[in-house]
């Protein structure tokens, strides 16, 4: 328990590196009082252009890798068989930390980019996969929230078929554990997500292009 523990609270502490409050802060601007108010990705392109949101994306996504990974290397010179597990366990505090930050009030961001951090240590096919779920609705329909979602559910199904092929590296026993934490993650990114879903189901969702010209 303890090592779980440990591990959601490292993650946490890396989910702390807001990027787009800190670029926003550089720029003099607050990004929770521009736009709809969130701390993530798709909020600062709008703010800032696609070049700060392409920026903002990689620096939340590579904190959750970096959470991720330094984790696995201190648990697998500790307790090898929960190598695997205690790394989940950062991305879950690494997104609990980028969502619900201590020092913003806990009003953060979503946990997309960070998810992607997580998805990215999966093996190649599910990540390519994935990138199909976010990019192919996106460039269909221009909601960014639509392909948030998918690939919170293709991270759930993947994450099973993975698992149950022997496609992760984990004791048997151990995956229905791993199952549980991303569905956890899954469950947060809808719940967050639940006024873009209100305005999906309503078609009053605003559209993201990233080509100036299309720019609302």
């Amino acid at each position: 328990m303890i090592i779980r523990l440990v591990s959601i609270l490292i993650g946490y502490l890396f989910g702390l590196f807001q990027t787009a409050y800190i670029y926003g802060k550089y720029k003099g601007i607050d990004i929770r009082k521009v736009g709809s108010g969130n701390a993530g990705t798709t909020n600062a392109l709008r703010a800032f252009g696609t070049g700060v949101g392409v920026l903002v994306f990689a620096g939340d996504c590579a904190k959750c890798l970096l959470a991720v990974l330094a984790v696995r290397a201190a648990a697998g010179a500790m307790v090898p068989d929960l190598r695997y597990l205690a790394g989940t366990y950062a991305a879950v505090g690494c997104i609990l930390g980028h969502n619900f930050p201590f020092y913003m009030n806990f009003k953060g961001g979503k946990g997309i980019a960070c998810t992607a951090g997580l998805i990215v240590t999966y093996p190649l096919p599910m990540v390519i996969i994935e990138l199909a779920l976010f990019f192919g609705p996106f460039f269909l329909t221009h909601y960014v929230s639509l392909g948030s979602l998918l690939i919170n559910l293709g991270l759930i199904v993947g994450t099973v078929i993975c698992g149950q092929n022997g496609f992760l590296p984990l004791k048997a026993s151990q995956l229905p554990e791993l199952y549980i934490l991303i569905v956890l993650i899954a469950a947060l990114a809808f719940y967050q997500h639940r006024e873009n879903i209100k305005r999906l189901l309503t078609g009053t969702e605003r559209k993201t292009y990233l080509s100036k010209k299309h720019k609302q």
